[in-house]
């Protein structure tokens, strides 16, 4: 893991359980089990949530990848620490549960 992946998994690691797993040349983030945003040529994207919208308001809205479907916030204001609690805990009740795996 790069040291961006790792500064990211600190800084978020207050709110809970940080994961980061490759995917397509870039990287996925989870917290607690839930997806909540893209890791691509070294930018954090986060998932739109209502808190997500109203927190990050000012934050630029990109793709983070080529083809992508989604419009997402970028976030770079990793030393307020205060903003990331709010924002992560935030998007966690408002983003959906992980999906069952269905049994072959």
């Amino acid at each position: 893991m790069n040291e961006f992946n790792e500064y990211i998994r600190e800084a978020f690691s207050e709110a809970g359980d940080i994961v980061i797993k490759p995917m397509m040349g870039g990287y996925l983030v989870y917290l607690n089990g839930k997806l909540i945003g893209d890791i691509c040529g070294g930018e954090l994207f986060l998932k739109r949530t209502p808190t997500s919208d109203r927190l990050l308001a000012d934050s630029e809205l990109r793709y983070p990848y080529e083809e992508s479907k989604t419009l997402m916030h970028v976030f770079d204001s990793f030393d307020d620490k205060a903003l990331i609690r709010e924002l992560l805990d935030g998007m966690y009740v408002e983003l959906p549960e992980k999906k069952p795996k269905i049994a072959k």
